[in-house]
């Protein structure tokens, strides 16, 4: 059985979504959640804080989630970290390029606050399953 998972970083540039991410997961998932509001800031963080599972928006300014993953990639510690995509393009072509990049899954935007640790919870189980 994989570790138990506790660490998420959030990379998300909107605070309104940030704000209801954090409670979500913090709250009703019991995870320690770190919040970058850019592609270069998770970069700079994620290595301080040793995320278990990153949650990356797909639409960001600067650097999108799918080069921002790319960058990630090409750090040894997170060469293989699960990646999941949040977005609202979530047409099954988007979603089978987002795997193809190397996300682990997608989940639509607009989340459910109510559900989202779980989703994220169940989605960390089946890439450790």
């Amino acid at each position: 059985m994989a570790d138990k998972l506790t660490r998420i970083l959030y990379v998300e540039d909107e605070p309104d979504i940030q704000a209801v991410a954090r409670l979500a997961l913090e709250t009703l998932g019991g995870f320690t959640v770190e919040i970058c509001s850019s592609g270069s800031e998770a970069l700079s963080r994620a290595s301080d804080f040793q995320p278990q599972l990153i949650l990356l928006d797909v639409m960001m300014p600067g650097m999108d989630g799918p080069t921002t993953l790319g960058k990630l990639r090409e750090l040894p510690q997170f060469a293989a970290t699960p990646v999941i995509f949040m977005t609202a393009k979530v047409q099954p072509g988007e979603v089978a390029g987002y795997r193809e990049i190397g996300a682990v899954d997608v989940i639509p935007k607009p989340f459910d606050p109510m559900t989202l640790s779980s989703q994220a919870q169940a989605i960390w189980e089946r890439y450790h399953g």
